[in-house]
């Protein structure tokens, strides 16, 4: 793996650029009716099992995979 010291100078332009970070723990289909009664407790089951691991994307490019852990008290993911 390369260090941002080995970065060629012209990708050093890119490193401030602010990209979208998102985690995708699974998805479902429910039909309007049943999105419309969801409210705070609400339970939704998603289409993966909880030891599956995570999707991770950078402007909606997945780029990684990784495991959902809890550390002082926050979520994060541990890309594996």
């Amino acid at each position: 793996m390369e260090t941002l010291a080995s970065l060629p100078v012209n990708l050093d332009l890119l490193m401030d650029v602010p990209v979208r970070l998102t985690v995708e723990l699974g998805s479902c289909m429910l039909p309007m009716k049943d999105v419309l009664q969801l409210n705070a407790g609400s339970v939704i089951q998603l289409d993966k099992m909880a030891d599956t691991p995570v999707d991770l994307f950078v402007n909606q490019k997945r780029v990684a995979r990784g495991e959902v852990v809890v550390t002082n008290e926050h979520f994060a993911i541990k890309i594996t």
